[in-house]
């Protein structure tokens, strides 16, 4: 990563129209175009989450996460529609969004577990970054994918 991105982390009713786009272009761009994964992205929780934009300085969204209150998805909170640009990958955005998306989510739901559903590929990737896994591997839309959890 020759330049950090820089994080902001809003709730839904705080982006502006441009960002909201941003933010559903690159989740279709990986989602739906590159994992060919045809699924409703817009699944009703985004108004209720906070969401994470790492951009570069020219502007270029890089990586997005959200963070979705506990009682929606899981019992604790939850980072989740996790990616990162196809054209800025291996810059080690995704492990900056990951650490940015630890941190609010601490700052939020202080001493709350963090679960995610991890992509069965990323496990490694999210073991260093303190995920355990959390229960039996399970397939969404043609991927494996595993329940994990960062202890509180």
């Amino acid at each position: 990563m020759s330049v950090p991105a820089t994080f902001e982390w809003l709730p839904f009713d705080r982006l502006t129209g441009r960002q909201v786009h941003d933010v559903l272009q690159l989740r279709q761009r990986v989602f739906v175009v590159e994992q060919t994964c045809a699924y409703l992205d817009a699944d009703g929780l985004d108004p209720r989450c906070w969401h994470g934009l790492g951009r570069l300085p020219d502007g270029t969204l890089v990586a997005t996460a959200r963070i979705v209150p506990p009682g929606l998805s899981y019992e604790v909170p939850a980072i989740g529609r996790v990616v990162t640009s196809p054209d800025h990958r291996r810059g080690g955005f995704g492990r900056q969004l990951m650490e940015e998306a630890i941190r609010q989510t601490r700052r939020l739901y202080p001493g709350q577990d963090i679960r995610i559903g991890a992509q069965r590929y990323l496990e490694r990737f999210y073991g260093s970054l303190g995920f355990v896994p959390d229960g039996e591997p399970y397939d969404e839309d043609g991927i494996p994918h595993l329940p994990m959890r960062r202890v509180g």
